[in-house]
């Protein structure tokens, strides 16, 4: 499991390492990590390090140390070396020492001619984008050539991911001792390329942020046993669709008949109980025992009441699309059934009251209100989708999205996949995050351009997935 921590949880503890260690060993630590990040990469792309031309843009904090020692290693490997600084005043001394002691020097403007840029600019307490002087520094970068940012883009905020202006786009980002939220959460994340951890031996208390990997998610998997029945595996109650909207309700019974269900219950209009029994016989018409209901998608309009009836009772509910117009908070609040919600940046934004706009730029902050506001656990849809489920627990970031999946019915997919795993006993954060993993390594097994359909037919190749290295 990939975990990350806020800046004020990274510099406690870097403060506590540093604390134990000689004067500048941590920076030095970093500074080898980097390095040998940037050697790599030169050795994949010109076949080594020896004659590498070496940009290093460097802010007046230990951000720009760090790009400046490793610089150094970088220079007395054989690379030409030329720091660019925002304020030649406030180098890091001792990193610009180093530099210009292994042969490197500084220019006022940065070259047209370079096999890589480091940015080094800003580090993890940067905010609200980049200024005009480092922003000028940035627009000069020669096109093509691969930035690697220094452990973080500089502009992106490292708590949030969220982008107030101007900002780095990094091929590589080496970050250090620990990942920050912004390198997984967009918009942050997307500026970040692949994202290389270095460990500098910092003690870390519990994550803000976790991306669960394959093994976590095939240890989460509800698994039939010997003595399973299609009760014992566990039953999802579909209320969706719509004469407007009957694919909705065949989408989520594919995604819940894929994604493990002992069986699935369909409870909707005739019409559309005909379409899904035209593509899925097995389905059970009309209501009875479930051990999960997912409702929302594709419902129209004037059937808030069948929401409603759902949330009053006891069991497992997962709200989606239509479902989730008009919900009240206090009556979720009062349920002792797990809730999931599943909103997209529109419906979220809806359900708080603000514009869609102040969701898509603080996803994290977003999610983290809607789990508290509706004491249920809730899934937010989008380039990047998060998982919370209130209180102090993580945030679970879903690393397995692909942008194809923004396509017609996805969403009724993901929900009806989703509701199975309630129906098979895990918790309402548990379900969303496993349901979102899987749906995206799905969408990636069917690759490229696809159909939401698709999707669903590549869910049981998406398990397998889990349980390979």
């Amino acid at each position: 499991m990939r975990t990350a921590y806020s800046v004020e949880t990274v510099r406690a503890a870097e403060r506590e390492l540093m604390a134990r260690l000689p004067e500048g060993a941590l920076m030095q630590r970093a500074a080898a990590g980097l390095a040998a990040a940037c050697a790599q990469l030169l050795r994949r792309a010109r076949g080594g390090v020896y004659g590498a031309r070496v940009v290093l843009l460097v802010g007046p904090g230990d951000n720009g140390g760090d790009a400046l020692y490793a610089g150094a290693r970088l220079a007395r490997r054989g690379a030409g070396v030329t720091a660019v600084p925002m304020d030649p005043e406030r180098m890091h001394p001792g990193g610009w020492a180093a530099l210009r002691a292994a042969g490197g020097r500084v220019e006022r403007a940065v070259p047209q001619r370079a096999d890589l840029v480091l940015d080094g600019l800003l580090g993890i307490g940067g905010k609200g984008g980049l200024r005009p002087a480092a922003a000028a520094l940035v627009e000069r970068i020669p096109p093509g050539v691969p930035v690697v940012a220094v452990d973080l883009p500089s502009g992106v905020d490292a708590d949030t991911g969220e982008v107030a202006g101007p900002a780095v786009t990094a091929e590589v980002t080496v970050t250090f001792g620990a990942y920050k939220p912004g390198l997984l959460i967009d918009p942050g994340a997307s500026r970040a390329g692949a994202v290389h951890l270095v460990d500098i031996g910092l003690e870390l208390p519990s994550p803000q942020v976790e991306a669960l990997q394959h093994a976590d998610v095939a240890a989460l998997l509800p698994e039939p046993t010997a003595t399973s029945d299609k009760y014992r595996r566990g039953v999802v109650g579909i209320v969706a669709g719509s004469a407007q909207y009957p694919g909705a309700a065949v989408l989520a019974v594919a995604g819940a008949l894929r994604g493990g269900a002992g069986a699935v219950r369909y409870v909707g209009p005739a019409a559309v109980q005909d379409a899904v029994l035209a593509r899925y016989p097995e389905t059970l018409i009309g209501p009875g025992r479930v051990q999960a209901w997912v409702v929302g998608p594709g419902l129209g309009e004037g059937r808030a009441g069948e929401v409603a009836r759902l949330l009053a009772g006891d069991t497992a509910v997962l709200v989606d699309a239509d479902g989730l117009r008009g919900l009240d908070a206090t009556a979720l609040r009062a349920r002792t059934a797990p809730t999931l919600l599943t909103p997209h940046a529109g419906e979220a934004a809806a359900l708080l009251g603000v514009e869609r706009t102040s969701v898509e730029a603080g996803r994290l902050d977003a999610v983290r209100v809607l789990a508290q506001r509706y004491g249920a656990a809730v899934l937010l849809k989008g380039s990047t989708t998060l998982v919370a489920s209130g209180g102090e627990s993580a945030v679970r970031v879903n690393p397995t999205g692909t942008p194809w999946l923004a396509t017609a019915g996805s969403g009724d997919v993901l929900s009806g996949l989703t509701g199975s795993l309630l129906a098979g006993g895990l918790s309402g954060a548990d379900a969303g995050a496993v349901g979102a993993y899987l749906h995206g390594l799905a969408a990636r097994r069917v690759g490229g351009p696809l159909l939401a359909h698709q999707v669903a037919e590549a869910l049981p190749m998406a398990w397998q997935d889990t349980r390979r290295p």
